[in-house]
C-alpha cells in the first residue's frame, strides 16, 4: 500500500503498513488528542497502520463517537418508563427511531445538523444534509415521505448572511425537489450569535410496514458485503467527520476537508432500488454510508453483528484512481449503501441493482472471526475490534460550570423597559414585531420547496405542524414540528430546552395529532468550554425529564458541537422535533380561520412574560431576565383538550401562542385567509391580572386560539369545563381587519404589508 498520509492533512512523516518505531506518526494532524492515541495503540497492542489511524480519527471525532456528550445522553434511556415505550419499536442507537402508529404502519424519522459544511460550501453543505439525513431513514427499511428544514443565520443585514442564507436554501430545495420529497415545515431564525455559526439541521420522515424494518448489523458467516451506489471519491474525505469537530476561528475553521458533493438524482435511484431490495427480501442487514464514510458503515456492521468482517479496499469502485487507502476509508462521498446479503440471494441482489442502473460490487464478507479486517491487496493495514472503533471509543466528563454571566443576565429584567400604554403605541408595536426577520413570511425561502410533491401532503407551511399521508385508503398520517427559541435557553437552558419540546408538542397537538415520539438535534458551542457544557448538561436534563412528563420517547437525534468562532459560542440551539398520529389527515386542523362567524376562544393562562420576547429584541434590542413559566402539565391538558374537540368535530382552526404572543397569533390567523377578527380583552384582563399590553405580547406557554362555529360555541366551552381547561371568549371572525376592542383597528392589507417582503428586501 502507499506509505504517505491522506492529502487532506499536512503531515511532514510517513509510516510502512505497520508502522515504523522511529517515526512519529501524525495523530494530532488527524484530530486525535494524545492520549486518545495512546489508548489506540494499547487496544491493538502496537502502533496502529496508517490506514487504521485514519479510520480511529474519523470514528473518535466528536460529530461521529459523541465522546464528550454520551455520559449526559444516557439519560434519556434511563429515564424512558415502559408506557413511554408503548409505540417505540426502534430507539436510540440505531441509525433512526421507529414508532408503531396503528393499522401495522410504522414511521422512522430524525433530525440531523449539517451546520459547519453549509458554512463553507452553503449550496452543497445543505444538499448533502438533505440527502444524508434522508439515507438514514431508507436504511431503516422505509421509504422517505418528507423533510422538514429548521435554519438559523445571522443578522438579515450581514453582508455574509447575503452569502450563506440563498445558497443553504438553494441546496435544500434543489435535492429536495429532485428527490420528488415534500418540505413540509421547519423555521427560519436570525441572530447575531449564528453570524459565523449558521445552524442547518434537517429532519426526513419514512414510512414502512412494521414487519418490514431493517437493521444495520452484519451477521452470518459468509454472507457477503455489497457496497452500492455511487463511486467513491476524493469529495469530502474527513468531511463533517472532521469539519464538525473543532470551533472555527476568525478566518474560519482551521481544517477544511473537501464538502461532500450531492447528486439528487442519484439518490432518487439508491432509493427505490433499496426499496425493491427490501421487499424481495434478500438483504439481512443495511447501512447507509454519510460521516465517516466506509469506516463508519464497515465498522458499525461488524459491530453490531455476531462475528467479524473481511473488506478487500482495492475492489472499492473509484472516482478517482490516485485515492490512497486511508483517503478510500475517509471519504465521505454521497449516494452509497452497504448491505449484507447471503451469498445465495447475490444473484437476485445484482439483478435488481442492474435494473436501477445502480453499480454494485462484493467487497467482503462476513466472519466468524471477531476483527475487522481490511485488505489492500495482499496486505493486511487494518485488523481491528469494530466495537473498539464503532462504539467504544473516548467517554468525556468534561468539566462544567454554571456560566458566570448568568446571574446579571437574569436579573436584567424587562420591568424596567418601556411598554406601550395606548392603542396607537400597542397598534405599532405589533407592526414592528410582525416585520421582524423571525415574525416576517418566509414565503422567499418555503416557495423553493416543493411542498406537495407525491400527493400527500396535508398540511404544510405556514401551518403550525406539516402534516402527511401515510395510508392513502385510510387517511392515516403523522404530524411534525421543529421548534427551539435560542432566547430562552440562553436564559435558561433546563427551562429552554423544555419550551422547545413543549412548543413541538403543542404544534402538533393543536394540529389534531396525538404526540408519539421526539427527535433532538443539541446545537451547541465547544464542550471544551465548561459553560457550553453545563448549558449542554441543563439542556438535555430539562428534555429527559419534559419528555417523562409529557410521557413520549426520544427516539434518537444528533448533538452539533463547536458552533462558535473563536471564545463566542451561538445560543445554546437545542431543536426538537415532535412527531404525533392523526386517524385521518382529513381530520387536521388548520392554524388560521377559513369563515365569519366562528367564534375565537383562548385556552390557557397569560401572565406577565415577556422576557426574551420578541417585543423585548424589536423595541429594545434586549435579552435578560427569566424565559415563560414551565407547566408541562397545563401542556399535555391543553393538547388532550383540543384533541377531544377534535375528534368531537368542534375545531375549525386551532393555533398555538408562542412568539409574538396573542397578538402575533391573532394577525397570522387573519392573514392566512384574510378573514378577519373582533375580540376583547376584557374578560383576560380581569381573570388574569394583566393589562393590555401584557395580554396581546406576553409569551406564556400552554396557550392557543381555537376557532369554532358560533353554533358549537356552548359545545366546546363545555367540553373545556369538563376537561378542566381555563377558556375564555374572546370574540369572533368576520370582516377583514384585525379589530381589537377598544385599542385599534389594522387591516389585512396593512398587515400584510408589514411581514411580507423583508427577507427578500434584505437580500436584494
Amino acid at each position: 500500500m502507499s506509505t504517505t498520509q491522506p492529502t487532506a492533512y499536512r503531515t511532514d512523516t510517513v509510516t510502512d503498513a505497520q508502522g515504523s518505531p522511529d517515526v512519529v506518526q501524525p495523530w494530532a494532524d488527524l484530530g486525535l488528542k494524545e492520549d486518545e492515541y495512546a489508548r489506540i495503540r494499547e487496544i491493538l497492542d502496537r502502533r496502529p497502520t496508517s490506514a487504521e489511524l485514519a479510520m480511529y480519527s474519523v470514528m473518535w471525532s466528536e460529530h461521529c463517537s459523541y465522546k464528550s456528550s454520551k455520559v449526559h445522553l444516557r439519560q434519556f434511556g434511563e429515564k424512558t418508563t415502559e408506557a413511554m415505550r408503548e409505540h417505540l419499536l426502534v430507539g436510540i442507537g440505531e441509525n433512526a427511531g421507529v414508532v408503531d402508529i396503528g393499522d401495522g404502519w410504522a414511521v422512522t424519522f430524525k433530525i440531523e445538523s449539517h451546520n459547519h459544511p453549509s458554512y463553507v460550501e452553503p449550496y452543497q453543505g445543505a444538499a448533502t444534509g438533505v440527502g444524508g439525513i434522508v439515507r438514514d431513514i431508507m436504511s431503516m427499511g422505509a421509504r422517505p415521505i418528507a423533510v422538514m428544514d429548521p435554519l438559523r443565520f445571522g443578522a438579515l443585514d450581514h453582508p455574509d448572511t447575503a452569502r450563506v442564507l440563498p445558497g443553504v436554501v438553494a441546496g435544500i430545495g434543489g435535492y429536495g425537489n429532485c428527490l420528488g420529497l415534500p418540505n413540509i415545515g421547519g423555521e427560519v431564525v436570525f441572530d447575531a450569535c449564528y453570524q459565523g455559526n449558521p445552524l442547518v439541521n434537517a429532519l426526513s420522515v419514512g414510512s414502512m410496514r412494521v414487519e418490514d424494518i431493517h437493521l444495520a448489523k452484519a451477521s452470518g458467516a459468509g454472507n457477503l458485503v455489497i457496497l452500492f451506489g455511487a463511486k467513491t471519491g476524493g469529495d469530502g474525505i474527513g468531511g463533517v467527520s472532521v469539519l464538525a469537530s473543532e470551533t472555527f476561528d476568525d478566518e474560519g475553521p482551521s481544517k477544511r476537508p473537501a464538502v461532500q458533493v450531492g447528486d439528487p438524482f442519484a439518490e432518487k435511484v439508491l432509493i427505490e432500488c433499496c426499496l425493491d431490495l427490501y421487499a424481495a427480501g434478500v438483504v439481512d442487514g443495511i447501512q447507509d454510508l454519510g460521516g465517516a464514510g466506509l469506516s463508519c458503515a464497515t465498522s458499525e456492521l461488524a459491530s453490531n453483528g455476531d462475528g467479524g468482517m473481511r473488506v478487500q479496499l482495492d475492489t472499492v469502485p473509484l472516482r478517482d484512481a490516485s485515492l490512497r487507502p486511508e483517503e478510500i476509508l475517509m471519504s465521505e462521498s454521497q449516494e452509497r449503501m452497504m448491505a449484507v446479503v447471503e451469498p445465495g440471494r447475490l444473484e437476485e441482489f445484482m439483478a435488481i441493482a442492474t435494473r436501477w442502473d445502480v453499480e454494485a460490487t462484493v467487497i467482503g464478507e462476513v466472519t466468524d472471526g471477531t476483527n475487522l479486517e481490511v485488505y489492500w491487496g495482499e496486505d493486511l493495514i487494518v485488523d481491528v475490534p469494530p466495537r473498539s472503533v464503532a462504539h467504544d471509543g473516548p467517554v468525556y466528563e468534561r468539566p462544567l460550570a454554571r456560566p458566570e454571566y448568568l446571574d446579571d443576565l437574569q436579573a436584567d429584567d424587562t420591568g424596567s423597559l418601556e411598554r406601550p400604554v395606548d392603542g396607537d403605541g400597542i397598534r405599532d408595536a405589533l407592526l414592528a414585531v410582525l416585520a421582524h426577520p423571525n415574525m416576517a413570511d418566509p414565503s422567499w425561502i418555503t416557495r423553493q420547496y416543493d411542498r406537495y410533491v407525491r400527493g400527500n401532503t396535508a398540511q404544510a407551511m405556514p401551518d403550525d405542524a406539516g402534516v402527511v399521508r401515510v395510508d392513502e385508503e385510510t387517511g392515516r398520517g403523522v404530524a411534525l414540528s421543529t421548534d427551539c427559541n435560542g432566547r430562552f435557553t440562553k436564559l435558561d437552558p433546563y427551562a429552554g430546552a423544555q419550551l422547545a419540546l413543549a412548543e413541538a408538542y403543542r404544534n402538533v397537538a393543536v394540529a389534531g395529532a396525538r404526540p408519539l415520539a421526539v427527535s433532538d438535534c443539541l446545537n451547541f458551542g465547544s464542550p471544551e468550554d465548561p459553560g457550553v457544557m453545563w448549558q449542554f448538561s441543563q439542556a438535555v436534563t430539562g428534555l429527559a425529564d419534559g419528555c417523562v412528563e409529557l410521557g413520549i420517547p426520544v427516539t434518537g437525534g444528533n448533538v452539533s458541537f463547536y458552533n462558535q468562532t473563536g471564545d463566542v459560542a451561538i445560543h445554546p440551539t437545542p431543536v426538537v422535533s415532535v412527531l404525533g398520529v392523526l386517524d385521518d389527515v382529513a381530520d387536521r386542523n388548520r392554524s388560521g380561520w377559513d369563515a365569519e362567524r366562528q367564534a375565537l376562544f383562548l385556552l390557557g393562562t397569560t401572565r406577565d412574560e415577556l422576557d426574551g420576547s420578541v417585543w423585548s429584541e424589536v423595541a429594545h434590542g434586549h435579552l435578560g431576565g427569566l424565559p415563560p413559566t414551565v407547566d408541562l402539565a397545563a401542556e399535555r391538558l391543553l393538547a388532550d383538550t383540543v384533541l377531544a374537540a377534535t375528534a368531537a368535530g368542534l375545531v375549525r382552526a386551532a393555533h398555538d401562542l408562542s412568539e409574538g404572543g396573542l397578538a402575533v397569533t391573532l394577525a397570522e390567523g387573519v392573514l392566512r385567509e384574510g378573514v378577519g377578527a373582533t375580540v376583547s380583552l376584557a374578560e383576560l384582563r380581569d381573570r388574569d391580572g394583566v393589562d393590555d399590553f401584557t395580554a396581546l405580547f406576553s409569551e406564556s406557554a400552554a396557550r392557543a386560539v381555537v376557532a369554532v362555529d358560533g353554533e358549537d360555541a356552548q359545545a366546546f366551552a363545555r367540553l373545556c369545563a369538563e376537561q378542566g381547561q381555563q377558556v375564555i371568549r374572546l370574540g369572533d371572525t368576520g370582516g377583514t381587519d384585525l379589530h381589537v376592542d377598544g385599542l385599534f383597528r389594522l387591516s389585512t392589507e396593512t398587515l400584510r404589508e408589514a411581514n411580507t417582503g423583508v427577507i427578500e428586501a434584505a437580500l436584494g
